[in-house]
């Protein structure tokens, strides 16, 4: 039996400080665990300000604390988040303040392609509950833009392969943003370029955005948030060209048209233009063809109308005949200008007497009232009286002469236009009136060669004819000596027109009126 006063066997033991002690654990740990890869599920991934990161690896059974500092998290090439399964490599050490051990993490990767796939369809699901992938925020392409922006890579074989489909298909103008599209760093200068070239002053057309082919370890940048929401935040339209046709990355449901390769992009940015021309050429034919066909299917039914129409001269007809019936009720010139007249007359004879017998009507008003008044203002009021009366016979006086202006225009006129009727006009010009025995005026060559005897009135006189016979019609429109011949009466018989009775009007001559 061992009391406690007695001695210990440990009681030779070295004494260690808690400092001493953790120190010692420290190496050991690091001298056996220098360098390990551990498989397992990140848990509570977190970065504060430092940078660095801090985070659980847990498995079935155990869990271990890792950190990772920030040179080595800044050359990741993936995101990670809660619940990746990685493998990480680094070395197993102490840290004496919490008196635990950790791992320090110099290097990580997913676990295999099953966790990528396993993260990559979490993603996909998150995105698409936001709306991201939707069909109705795709937008369709512009059918020849003038500037294509590409987001690639410059030392691939793809620049050159998107370059070369557009130069044979269509020539357009191309704006190279040069990015890594694999690796560190490959998802934030992908997301950078978008925003890049949405923000110029002179934005492309259409954007590519484009890398070739390769596993899911080196497409995976494409299928980082901050590309997805980048194609997303677009406002040009973006194909995606990311891998090879079987190859899909988040990006392709992102963009507004998804090209299974990057030539098939640059065949769908632009068309051909040799199917272009010809295309025009066929639609100008079929418009020359159209134009011809319906100008000439117009012309005919032209035609067919103009045969119904009946002739210009019919339409006309029945307006001249009607025009002449008009004309033929109308009052001869003489007849209104001897109405004039008479009118004239008797507003003259009825002048004077208006005015006496308003002189007599203000002769007997101002008598009237001067007997009623006394004689200064009977003195006064007969001066405004005859004030009154002067300026009523004034204003009567003008009237009558205003209107008698007006008649004397009217008769003027009426005069100017008898005078162009005048028949006597033609005949001082050397033209002559030919009339029957009876009065009746001439007016056809078969009419005189019907007739006995014919009348010539001159300017100057008449002259008595006999028609010689039936002549054969002169070509000029004037009667000769081959259709009419002057009688030989004796000079006694010819004789001038006895003058008119006095107050009547003559036709060719003047009248008392005129």
């Amino acid at each position: 039996m061992v009391t406690a006063t007695d001695p210990s066997p440990t009681d030779n033991a070295h004494e260690f400080s808690v400092a001493e002690l953790s120190r010692e654990l420290k190496l050991a740990v690091e001298d056996r665990f220098g360098s390990v890869r551990l498989r397992g599920e990140i848990s509570g991934w977190k970065v504060p300000a430092s940078g660095h990161a801090y985070f659980t690896l847990k498995d079935e059974g155990a869990v271990i604390d890792a950190v990772m500092w920030r040179g080595q998290r800044g050359r990741l090439d993936f995101a990670p988040e809660d619940g990746l399964e990685v493998v990480a490599s680094g070395k197993v050490t102490t840290y004496a303040g919490r008196s635990k051990y950790q791992i320090v993490v110099d290097r990580m990767r997913v676990a295999g392609a099953g966790a990528l796939m396993a993260l990559l369809e979490k993603r996909k699901t998150a995105l698409a509950a936001e709306g991201l992938f939707a069909a109705e925020r795709k937008r369709p392409l512009p059918y020849l833009p003038r500037t294509i922006g590409i987001v690639t890579s410059p030392t691939g074989a793809v620049i050159r392969d998107m370059l070369h489909r557009l130069a044979d298909r269509f020539p357009r103008d191309v704006l190279l943003w040069p990015v890594r599209v694999q690796g560190e760093g490959a998802a934030e200068e992908v997301a950078a370029a978008i925003a890049g070239m949405n923000a110029l002053a002179d934005p492309p057309d259409l954007l590519i955005v484009a890398r070739g082919g390769g596993s899911i370890e080196d497409l995976w940048a494409f299928n980082e948030e901050a590309v997805v929401r980048a194609i997303a935040a677009s406002d040009i339209p973006v194909i995606s060209a990311v891998g090879h046709e079987t190859d899909t990355t988040l990006a392709d449901l992102a963009a507004d048209h998804r090209a299974p390769t990057p030539t098939a992009a640059a065949e769908a940015a632009v068309p051909v233009r040799a199917n272009l021309r010809a295309g025009i050429a066929d639609l100008a034919a079929r418009l020359e063809r159209g134009g011809a066909r319906a100008t000439g299917q117009r012309a005919e039914r032209a035609a067919m109308v103009a045969a119904r129409l009946p002739a210009p001269q019919a339409l006309l007809a029945a307006r001249q005949q009607r025009f002449d019936d008009l004309g033929a009720r109308l009052p001869p010139p003489l007849v209104i200008l001897e109405r004039r007249r008479e009118r004239l007359a008797t507003i003259t004879a009825r002048l004077p007497r208006a005015l006496s017998t308003a002189a007599d009507r203000a002769a007997i008003r101002l008598g009237s009232v001067a007997g009623r008044l006394s004689p200064t203002l009977a003195t006064r009021r007969i001066e405004q009286e005859e004030a009154a009366a002067t300026r009523a016979a004034a204003a009567l006086r003008r009237g009558a002469l205003n209107r008698l202006t007006t008649f004397s225009q009217t008769v003027a006129a009426a005069g100017r236009v008898l005078a162009s009727l005048d028949p006597r006009g033609p005949l001082a010009r050397g033209f002559a009136l030919v009339e029957t025995s009876g009065g009746r005026v001439v007016t056809a060559a078969a009419t005189a060669t019907a007739e006995a005897a014919l009348k010539l009135r001159f300017a100057d006189g008449d002259v008595d004819v006999v028609v010689d016979g039936a002549a054969a019609p002169s070509p000029a429109p004037v009667l000769t000596s081959t259709s009419l011949s002057a009688s030989p009466v004796p000079a006694a018989k010819r004789r001038r027109k006895p003058p008119p009775a006095a107050g009547q009007s003559d036709l060719f001559g003047s009248g008392p009126n005129e």
